[in-house]
């Protein structure tokens, strides 16, 4: 018999994101002008692990701030939140994750096998409060596609300094201003996650992909990355 459950809130898959480490590596220049000049990306988002999800994705950024930002999608596990967020690493792909990244062969791919491809999380695009790497999980505070699609937007997101993304130093930290320089560049990556994989409607311990990898309490349905795109 299937285990449902509700989606819990808890700091476990914020641990274990935040202490994924791509390593150390040189630091590219950055060009001041560039860091003053307000840049608008796109991104055309595309389905992962057979989701079905596409959208797409709008961000004006400026300094270390996104000003306004826009995601629209679709196709998309009806009535359930979804999990989205800025991904960026100074040593990964800074691409969408393809079956190469699937490491353990199962077939898909989980949130921690993408992230040699689209980095460690590094804004939250949630609908109200902190949008920090820390509420990564926080599930409440994500969009909800009503009969499969939702269109999300917010304004004045401040980038923050976040461990893991890979930079020479302790923890492998990143400043706002590099993580904002290299999003400017292009090299931000948007996922959207959740799936329902056994077609039954909601989020479960699906069988044979069972528990999420970030949290034993949450099924793998509510934390695989569904739809993905490049900022450029």
């Amino acid at each position: 018999m299937k285990r449902n459950t509700k989606l819990v809130l808890g700091g476990t898959g914020v641990a274990m994101l935040a202490a994924v480490s791509l390593g150390a590596g040189p630091v590219m220049a950055q060009n001041a002008k560039a860091a003053e000049k307000t840049v608008t990306l796109t991104a055309t988002l595309m389905q992962l692990n057979g989701s079905g999800a596409s959208g797409t994705a709008t961000a004006v950024v400026r300094n270390q701030k996104i000003q306004h930002i826009e995601v629209h999608a679709t196709g998309l596990t009806p009535d359930a939140p979804h999990a989205q967020h800025i991904h960026y690493g100074n040593q990964a792909l800074n691409e969408c994750p393809t079956l190469a990244q699937d490491s353990n062969g199962d077939g898909r791919i989980n949130t921690l096998e993408g992230v040699p491809a689209y980095g460690p999380v590094v804004v939250s695009l949630n609908t109200t409060g902190d949008t920090t790497p820390a509420s990564f999980l926080d599930v409440s505070r994500f969009p909800v596609s009503h009969g499969g699609s939702y269109d999300y937007s917010r304004d004045n997101i401040e980038f923050t300094d976040v461990a893991g993304t890979g930079y020479p130093g302790a923890g492998g930290l990143g400043t706002a201003k590099q993580i904002a320089d290299s999003i400017r560049d292009g090299e931000g990556v948007l996922v959207i996650h959740g799936l329902d994989y056994d077609g039954n409607g909601t989020y479960n311990f699906s069988d044979p992909e069972g528990a999420s990898e970030l949290n034993p309490n949450l099924p793998a349905e509510a934390t695989d990355p569904a739809a993905c795109g490049v900022l450029r």
